[in-house]
């Protein structure tokens, strides 16, 4: 057996155990996710792995798409080369909070939920439904237009008070609020700054606040000895430091903690499942473009380096390879020569998309234990700072990919 899967069996299942025993396993294969297959054609694993190399490059497109849809599929079968991906299935497994009836049960019904798009409603609802029961007074960090809060209220809540920077969604908000009779309160609000009031013994809830967003809930929230804080985090490389700064003393204090920066911590949130099949096929020809471009300006500089091009105007998307090489040249000051066989280096965008996705599906293996790491750090901080924590899921994958709750509650059992 592993180190990473003994540990994980291990007796002690506390966060902090936890929280070692994923970030061990991240630290152990950091060669196999930190290299990014679109910059990187040939990374170091390729050579020092050949089997697993080998047989990722034999895969289908179909088995490629079924395994992009099932993970731990992907990690046993995977673990025939490397045996400890194994552990993946222990490592990101978490409890369900509530059932899809209840979540079903505890959304706003449709025919109160004005400017709210149907999947923020089902997401506000599955929310609500994985804290029952919620009573009192709670504030909503970065609210928007207070659907959370407005959802809470129908199940229970006394009165909500949504902080929100955006004046117009606080305008929208509060005319929602007025409309129907709801006990919100949305208030303009910068949250990263000093001033923020938090209410006497209030609980503090935030669906989908972003990075140093939802860390400030954190560390605010726990300081004034919020009696509740409920959070289910977003986008965790948006934050104003380089570089991700632990938040508990026991992660602080591990031997070999991993060093994550914001480039790496867009990892745990590359996942989408929502966009339509229109966008993911347009967003398949831009990559060959790129990736094509890629393998034409390696050549035509005489330097196997990736050269980063900026976001494309949506003209483009309507062109052709080469007006889009045309683009990307000009922007970087790179002279194309008058012949250029434009076909033979799109097929080499085409062969290259190949090999990313296959080698995108390792990497993105690794998508939900870096998340975890990131919230396990969140859990433990939260206990130390005298927090009961509960994690686990709050709604399905397929309506949102970051379905991670963290509840705690002030006081030690």
């Amino acid at each position: 057996m592993t180190s990473t899967a003994a540990s994980l069996r291990a007796p002690a299942l506390a966060f902090s155990h936890r929280w070692r025993a994923v970030n061990d396993w991240l630290v152990q294969h950091q060669p196999l996710w930190r290299p990014v297959p679109f910059s990187e054609p040939a990374p170091a694993w390729l050579r020092d792995c050949p089997e697993l190399a080998g047989w990722l490059e034999a895969i289908t497109d179909e088995e490629c798409d079924c395994w992009t849809n099932n993970p731990e599929a992907f990690a046993c079968e995977a673990a025939r080369f490397i045996p400890d991906l194994a552990a993946y299935g222990e490592l990101v497994a978490v409890p369900e909070l509530a059932t899809s009836e209840r979540a079903q049960a505890a959304a706003l019904p449709e025919v109160r939920a004005v400017d709210m798009p149907g999947r923020k409603r089902l997401q506000a609802g599955a929310f609500a439904a994985s804290l029952s029961p919620l009573e009192g007074k709670l504030v909503d960090w970065c609210c928007g237009k207070g659907h959370l809060a407005r959802t809470l209220v129908e199940q229970g809540v006394e009165s909500v008070l949504g902080l929100e920077w955006n004046a117009e969604l606080v305008n929208d908000g509060n005319r929602l609020a007025q409309h129907y009779g709801d006990p919100v309160q949305l208030r303009q609000q910068d949250v990263m700054a000093s001033n923020v009031a938090w209410p006497a013994a209030g609980q503090g809830v935030a669906l989908h606040a972003c990075g140093d967003l939802h860390r400030q809930l954190i560390k605010t929230g726990s300081a004034a000895k919020a009696t509740r804080l409920a959070i289910s985090p977003c986008c965790y490389h948006l934050m104003a430091s380089t570089h991700y700064q632990l938040l508990s003393v026991a992660a602080c204090n591990h031997a070999r903690p991993l060093t994550m920066d914001r480039r790496t911590l867009r990892l745990a949130v590359q996942e989408t499942v929502t966009a339509p099949a229109r966008e993911r096929r347009q967003a398949a020809v831009v990559s060959v473009w790129r990736l094509g471009f890629d393998a034409l300006q390696r050549h035509l500089r005489g330097a196997d380096r990736y050269l980063p091009v900026p976001s494309h105007p949506a003209r483009l998307n309507t062109g052709d390879f080469r007006t889009f090489c045309t683009w990307a040249a000009d922007k970087k000051r790179l002279e194309l020569p008058a012949q250029v066989d434009w076909l033979y280096w799109l097929a080499k965008g085409e062969r290259r998309l190949q090999q990313v996705r296959r080698h995108e599906l390792l990497r993105h293996l690794f998508r939900r234990p870096l998340e975890l790491w990131l919230v396990l750090d969140y859990a433990v901080f939260l206990e130390e700072q005298g927090y009961r924590v509960r994690l686990g899921t709050f709604c399905e994958r397929s309506l949102t990919p970051r379905n991670l709750l963290l509840d705690a509650v002030r006081g030690r059992a």
